[in-house]
């Protein structure tokens, strides 16, 4: 019997949680499946450096897009230009390595990709979209263009849709249609209890401090993702500020895959933070995950102020390792952060909340304790990576079982 087979695919360079959702599939399916990660130039050496570990076949395609969204309406449409050119690159990859009778798990937004994903779907694919979270709710033309293109995609025999948590199903459900959403699983962004305990097990609070050159009475307040707007970069910079004032001892440090650009970091300079703030290139931090895993003990608290966020693993992993956690109460993270039981959540854009949030942590170790134990325990039982992948391998079976 010949084995099956299964295409990852998406056409942006950096990696997130969204390719570590990936993983978690790829670490249960590997010993009976056949998987080719299709990938645009240039794509992080870190994460290609995930992929020796797993021994993953990759493939690169030409012109990568960037995720940033321009302001100006000229800026929009060029985008949107290089976008159908990095789809179009990408399927002719795909269409070269063969893909009829596959599973094609693609990262892809359906309002915009729709005619991609038609046309693997017409080439014979099986196709699976993940979808991480909701946007901003559209003008009024905008929505029913979305829908319209939504729902012409639940007509497809072999399109399928997963979220990475309860609130995009929710919300994407009106798009999709009640018939179509009903069919929709929920396959958790989530983490590996086995490696979390083995990255706590491990880790040397002690010594990644001193090779920082930080002080062990420094309150180290630690960030993990891009360095962009919609992760909150500005609102915890603001925050910082206030904390500093009343925590002179207050260190944060922010773990991005790419460091910020001149223009980036004459901006950071006004905030007046100095050696307050540090962003730190997540490549020097580790080369596999269990050493980026094992850095997160180097914090007192994790504070992720996104505006637009699915459910980030960040913040997933930073809680299964026990360390007290303040986000936003945005899309999923609810999910994760129950306020006042397992972390502290304060709204999006609020720094003076999130700078009360950081600075109620520092003054109260116990809270912290209590954060921790039920962070953890909550990440552990409800988000666990193994359940989340047979999910999604069923839902692979079940197409590759009724191919015709």
């Amino acid at each position: 019997m010949s084995r099956k087979r299964v295409f990852y695919a998406w056409n942006y360079v950096n990696w997130g949680g969204a390719q570590i959702y990936f993983l978690s599939i790829i670490k249960l399916i590997r010993k009976d499946w056949d998987i080719t990660m299709v990938l645009p130039k240039g794509t992080s050496e870190e994460f290609l450096g995930f992929l020796d570990e797993l021994g993953v076949e990759r493939v690169f395609f030409d012109h990568p897009l960037d995720k940033e969204t321009p302001s100006s309406l000229f800026g929009k449409l060029m985008r949107q230009a290089r976008r159908v050119r990095s789809e179009c690159s990408m399927y002719k990859k795909l269409r070269q390595l063969g893909t009829r009778g596959t599973v094609v798990h693609i990262e892809a937004a359906p309002w915009q990709s729709w005619l991609l994903l038609t046309a693997l779907v017409a080439g014979g694919a099986n196709v699976f979209v993940t979808l991480h979270n909701f946007l901003n709710t559209p003008s009024f033309p905008r929505k029913l263009l979305w829908k319209v293109r939504m729902r012409f995609l639940t007509l497809l025999p072999r399109f399928n849709v997963f979220t990475s948590n309860q609130d995009a199903k929710t919300r994407f459900a009106e798009y999709f249609g009640e018939r179509f959403a009903k069919t929709i699983e929920v396959t958790y962004t989530a983490v590996d209890p086995a490696q979390i305990a083995e990255a706590a097990a491990t880790s040397n609070r002690s010594a990644l401090r001193k090779d920082l050159e930080i002080s062990e009475n420094a309150f180290v307040v630690l960030t993990v993702g891009q360095f962009i707007d919609r992760k909150g970069r500005w609102t915890l910079l603001e925050a910082a500020k206030q904390v500093v004032e009343e925590v002179p001892n207050a260190l944060f440090l922010w773990v991005m895959p790419s460091l910020p650009d001149s223009d980036t970091l004459k901006k950071i300079e006004l905030y007046g933070l100095g050696n307050s703030f540090r962003p730190i290139l997540s490549a020097n931090v580790g080369s596999n995950r269990m050493e980026i895993l094992r850095f997160f003990k180097i914090a007192d608290i994790f504070a992720l102020p996104s505006f637009i966020e699915g459910l980030p693993i960040a913040l997933l992993e930073a809680m299964a390792l026990g360390i007290p956690s303040v986000s936003t109460d945005v899309f999923a993270i609810p999910e994760a952060i129950k306020n006042e039981q397992t972390g502290l959540v304060v709204e999006a854009g609020d720094f003076t909340g999130l700078s009360r949030a950081m600075i109620r942590l520092y003054h109260d170790p116990e809270l912290r304790e209590l954060f921790s134990k039920n962070g953890s325990e909550h990440v552990l039982r409800s988000f666990n990576e193994s359940q989340a992948a047979l999910t999604a391998l069923q839902a692979y079976e079940r197409m590759f079982g009724s191919r015709t």
